[in-house]
């Protein structure tokens, strides 16, 4: 199983899933569970909905499968039509792929032979943030900010260059300053260009909301920061959105809640509520310009690149979610499902929480005054051996996370609402009061 420690099941059977209906999943024996990370942060439209399975049958019947290599099929025209016409700015060009990490694979490589083709062969190198999560592939894994997810499978792809991410609640500096934070974070970009050098950094990656380390928001001005950085030293902004497009932040793309305007936007999950994988990476008129000359040919691609099923699984669920209001349902309700979740920070526990739309994070403390995070055995044996495990048991599917300081990540169905959120601030209390006994 991915990322599982298969040592865990020796004396206890797999949890096995088999149904889901709207923001709930059941397992074989009927018991239901809350799913409070949207299956991987994924699942926007909630679980079961037959409009996305009929449309998919619909495809099926018609064209079940055919490549994009050098051909079209109207599913794919159709959706890469519609997602760059929402798209921010001039980001005409969609190109797909079967994941998320398929597709910031795909950015990078497009970043580097455009640069080659516009006569800069030396800008190759990608700037991302300190545990920032973008892939497992070689060339992803580079990118990705998380030294333990890639100590197994180096030497990775050279030329990945890490700054700091936007953590204000441990803030290095401007501790009582957010938009002097973000100004600093941001301007940790510019250094990282002048120290590589500017010839030779072909690309910015960042996540609108940050999701590794629990929802890191960026502070006031901090993307007006990195598109001037972007464009002094010609480099370029690619904002990973594979979590944060279609709706999880309370708009079909993140750059246009924070008000930035990236060269390149990566996509997946969301795209099709995950009811059927697909990908793609959104390009400007400029960075398509010098491959509609000559013999130019970008040499990438997959064979179920823009499968006609997902495609047209795709177009369903922007159908579905436009006409149930689903992005102005989140942007209604992220007050009200941040306000129930700081109902714990009555708990010792609970040291912040944190982010925005229905993507939020709860960072776990020893000591509330201090900030003093647990020590390894103490995350060991309270995150990982006791609440991941109790949550589930007591009905809530989430994120306990400890690659970086210990934090539960919620990501809810789209859908979701009061009932549910109530749901999870109370499953919450109960795991995290019995948690900080164990301290």
């Amino acid at each position: 199983m991915h990322f599982t420690r298969h040592s865990g099941f020796a004396d206890s059977p797999v949890p096995v899933i088999v149904r889901g209906e709207g923001a709930y999943v059941y397992d074989t024996e009927g018991k239901r569970y809350l799913d409070g990370l949207a299956g991987l942060f994924a699942v926007q439209v909630g679980h079961g909905r037959t409009e996305l399975a009929e449309a998919a049958a619909r495809q099926t019947a018609e064209l079940a499968y055919f490549p994009l290599w050098g051909y079209a099929h109207p599913r794919a025209i159709e959706l890469a039509e519609r997602i760059t016409a929402a798209a921010p700015g001039d980001l005409n060009r969609a190109f797909f792929t079967v994941s998320g990490g398929e597709a910031v694979e795909t950015a990078w490589k497009l970043a580097k032979q455009y640069f080659k083709l516009t006569g800069k062969p030396t800008k190759h190198k990608v700037i991302s943030r300190s545990l920032a999560y973008h892939g497992t592939s070689q060339g992803a894994l580079s990118i990705t900010g998380i030294p333990a997810a890639k100590q197994d499978f180096e030497p990775l792809v050279p030329s990945g260059i890490k700054v700091p991410n936007t953590n204000f609640y441990r803030a290095p500096v401007h501790q009582d300053d957010y938009a002097a934070y973000g100004r600093w974070a941001a301007d940790q970009i510019a250094q990282a260009i002048e120290f590589e050098g500017p010839d030779t950094v072909a690309a910015v990656f960042l996540e609108p909301v940050q999701n590794t380390g629990g929802c890191f928001v960026p502070p006031p001005g901090y993307f007006e920061r990195v598109r001037e950085i972007c464009d002094q030293y010609d480099v370029l902004l690619v904002s990973d959105e594979v979590i944060c497009a279609f709706g999880r932040l309370g708009h079909d793309f993140g750059a246009k809640r924070y008000g930035y305007q990236p060269d390149l936007l990566t996509v997946a999950k969301g795209l099709t509520s995950g009811y059927s994988p697909l990908g793609a990476v959104l390009a400007s008129d400029r960075l398509m310009e010098p491959f509609l000359k000559g013999t130019t040919t970008f040499m990438h691609g997959s064979t179920y690149g823009g499968h006609p099923v997902s495609c047209a699984v795709a177009m369903a669920n922007l159908d579905l979610m436009e006409r149930d209001g689903i992005y102005d349902h989140v942007l209604s309700n992220e007050d009200a499902f941040k306000s129930t979740l700081d109902k714990l920070y009555d708990l010792p526990i609970v040291g912040d929480v944190r982010g925005a739309g229905f993507f939020y994070g709860i960072e776990l403390v020893k000591d509330k005054e201090t900030r003093e995070t647990f020590t390894a055995e103490e995350s060991e044996r309270v995150l990982r051996g006791y609440l991941s495990t109790a949550l589930f048991e007591n009905g809530l599917y989430c994120r306990a996370d400890d690659r970086a300081e210990p934090v539960i990540q919620f990501s809810p169905p789209l859908i979701c609402g009061q009932d549910q959120f109530d749901e999870i601030e109370q499953t919450l209390r109960k795991v995290l009061t019995h948690a900080w006994d164990l301290l």
